[in-house]
């Protein structure tokens, strides 16, 4: 009689237990640290964006609920009471008035108008590359040296009336930075004048992209000008022709203070003053800082209502 032995079942083998300190998938951990390490490159300019854009912006809206004397001297809470005070102060209704007037006037002209120099730029007239090389002037000269320039256009013996008076009008000379009813429009003229040449030579780049055949063929077809300008050209650059109306807002709004400054220091009287020259009058030559951040805080709001009206008016159809 055979006896059988019968056959061992096998028994199944524990997998090694992986090394301390080693991840159990390796693979995966490459892939969730893949993912995370451009984060590391985005770290400094989201600090940068912490520090320097989001944090002064939150001090703007904490100082304007402050009475601050000084730069040194010690705040106190007051709430809104800042914003109540600007509704009875003339000098801030003044202000008002004169932004606007400054916005709906200057704005337009400076657009329309560099639109008009970006097309004939874009049709590549004898010397164009010259022109363009003038039209970037303003931006040599700095905001001091633009000022000396334009007081001596505006002085009582200077090119304006020298100009009136070669053509017969010396009666309407007159010292137009030193006069209420004038010295305002002297102020737009000088930012119509900084702004629109370098506005017609962004517009005339984005206008490069368009075929000169293009033109030609409407030529061809009759079309003149002003046809070829408003059919083709605009339709192409009705996008970049809102970003340059932006900057020019923009530019309006919160830079146009030194021009008023260099030049007439808001007079005569409270004639030329706007709302950015008075956030900084208000600051440092009448010690209310935590009151000209109030008016800092009306055009943030103003600012940012504008850029989205600005937007939604240019957005392209397609």
């Amino acid at each position: 009689m055979s006896t059988t032995t019968p056959t061992p079942t096998p028994t199944s083998i524990p997998a090694p237990a992986p090394a301390a300190g080693r991840p159990a998938n390796p693979t995966g951990a490459r892939r969730r640290l893949a993912s995370v390490a451009p984060l590391g490159f985005t770290l400094p300019a989201l600090l940068w964006f912490l520090l320097f854009t989001a944090g002064p912006l939150v001090s703007l809206f904490y100082y304007s609920l402050t009475d601050w004397p000084g730069l040194i001297a010690t705040r106190t809470f007051v709430g809104t009471d800042n914003f109540r005070k600007l509704i009875s102060d003339p000098v801030f209704h003044q202000a008002v008035v004169n932004t606007l007037v400054q916005l709906v006037l200057t704005v337009p002209v400076v657009v329309a108008g560099a639109f008009m120099m970006a097309y004939y730029l874009a049709l590549q007239p004898r010397g164009h590359r010259f022109i363009k090389a003038v039209l970037f002037t303003p931006v040599l000269l700095s905001a001091p040296a633009l000022a000396m320039v334009f007081v001596g256009v505006f002085a009582p013996q200077g090119l304006v009336n020298g100009f009136l008076q070669t053509f017969g009008l010396g009666s309407q000379t007159r010292p137009w930075l030193a006069d209420p009813s004038t010295a305002g429009i002297a102020i737009m003229a000088v930012i119509v004048w900084s702004s629109i040449s370098v506005s017609a030579v962004m517009l005339a780049s984005r206008m490069n992209s368009v075929p000169t055949e293009l033109f030609e063929a409407a030529e061809l077809d009759g079309c003149g000008h002003w046809r070829r300008m408003w059919s083709i050209a605009w339709p192409v650059c009705r996008e970049f022709v809102g970003v340059v109306t932006m900057l020019q807002y923009l530019w309006t709004l919160f830079s146009s203070a030194a021009v008023v400054l260099l030049l007439t220091r808001g007079g005569p009287g409270n004639a030329t003053v706007n709302l950015s020259f008075l956030v900084y009058d208000y600051a440092f030559n009448q010690s209310k800082v935590g009151y000209s951040q109030a008016i800092a805080v009306l055009l943030f709001v103003v600012g940012v209502l504008g850029l989205v009206g600005i937007r939604r008016l240019f957005r392209q159809n397609y």
